[in-house]
């Protein structure tokens, strides 16, 4: 077999909130449904596929012959954040969650960043939007020379520092440092991330293509690895390399928006074989869902589905492709925070799956199950292959 499997994730894709969604108070939360709702939202192309079928959408009608099969994911691993989602993608089902800090970080793991980078104290240390706290301490860290330390509602420990002020190369190697020597143990966060910034007083801004995330190292048992085993080459782009700690992949493309990632899929497509691309469009969730923008993350949506029929034209025969998400991030609510929803699942084309209501699939991990079947490659994954038997 030389096909190739295409697994796109949208990032902060959610289609409705999941059973246990009360436990992290996002009971109420349905990204999807409530953009649809709120924008009007057209989708010609992923409606073709099957989109409406998934749940009731108020602008995007189900499909009587869609061009795929369709289903809703129910994620099983403890938390709400890309780590999480994307290893369970992969296989990896986290019983204990990472750690979160609604306080803060504790006086000892900050008395010893502080010691091991040299600095006499850090500005904030606690969750904030990542846009606010450099507005809200950015002339006081220009002042001090004092990092700005802060986390989120995700097990995050970030650095943000003014590019002229701390320079980036410092920065990164201050994140390896709290990533190997710091948020360990029981302090394990799921991602120490570098956020440089710039400008001046009243208009300081991230420089989003020098963001670095430094993920925990996930166990050596999961998709990408199983299939580079058996011979089966692996590429991400986007930021999927980063959630893998650089685990796993063959070739690898980081990419500063979604236009560049979904140029980077095409590019792709012309030259694999008996390859994994599995790829992450984070515009969704980093520059819209978190901060409350409906009509931004319905545009963003609509520049994919316009790549749609790009991304089919390119396929081969005996290829597959799976759109899905990784968690929730509903811009049409108060918090600014990943949301615990079910995700949609996409598998084209339609005749490669069991199928065309594949209902709702127990795990994530059922990608992982299905594309390492896909393969041929033998695996020890919980969850059922959504695929025709071979």
């Amino acid at each position: 077999m030389m096909s190739n499997v295409y697994l796109i994730i949208i990032d902060g894709l959610g289609v409705g909130a999941q059973e246990d969604a009360h436990l992290y108070g996002d009971e109420n939360m349905n990204t999807l449904g409530h953009v649809s709702k709120e924008t009007g939202l057209r989708l010609p192309n992923l409606q073709k596929m099957g989109l409406g079928n998934i749940i009731p959408l108020s602008s995007i009608e189900q499909e009587q012959k869609p061009m795929a099969a369709w289903a809703k994911m129910r994620e099983v691993s403890a938390g709400k954040d890309s780590t999480t989602g994307h290893w369970e993608i992969a296989g990896i089902q986290l019983e204990k969650p990472f750690p979160v800090y609604p306080e803060g970080f504790p006086d000892d793991l900050i008395a010893k960043f502080c010691e091991g980078t040299g600095v006499d104290k850090v500005l904030c240390n606690k969750p904030y939007s990542g846009t606010e706290v450099i507005k809200e301490y950015g002339d006081e860290h220009i002042k001090t020379g004092y990092p700005i330390v802060y986390t989120s509602a995700d097990s995050v420990f970030q650095i943000a520092a003014h590019e002229d002020v701390i320079p980036v190369k410092k920065l990164y190697e201050w994140c390896e440092y709290v990533r190997n020597e710091i948020c360990i143990g029981e302090h394990g966060v799921g991602r120490v991330i570098a956020r440089p910034f710039t400008g001046q007083h009243g208009n300081y801004y991230r420089i989003s293509d020098k963001r670095h995330d430094y993920s925990m190292s996930p166990p050596t048992h999961h998709l990408m690895n199983v299939l580079q085993q058996n011979g089966i080459k692996t590429y991400s782009i986007g930021k999927v390399i980063d959630l893998f700690a650089g685990d796993g992949f063959t070739q690898f493309r980081r990419t500063k928006s979604n236009a560049e990632g979904i140029s980077q899929l095409l590019s792709a497509m012309s030259a694999v074989e008996n390859s994994l691309v599995f790829v992450n469009l984070i515009d969704t969730d980093q520059l819209f869902g978190h901060r409350l923008d409906p009509e931004g993350y319905a545009e963003s949506l609509k520049e994919f589905d316009r790549a749609l029929p790009a991304i089919l034209g390119k396929m081969k025969k005996g290829d597959l492709l799976m759109i899905t998400g990784d968690h929730g991030n509903d811009p049409c609510s108060e918090s600014t925070d990943h949301s615990r929803e079910f995700v949609p699942l996409l598998v084209y084309p339609v005749n490669s799956a069991a199928k065309e209501d594949l209902g709702i699939r127990g795990s994530f991990s059922d990608i992982a199950v299905s594309v390492a079947e896909f393969f041929g490659a033998e695996h020890k994954f919980k969850g059922t292959s959504f695929l025709q038997k071979q």
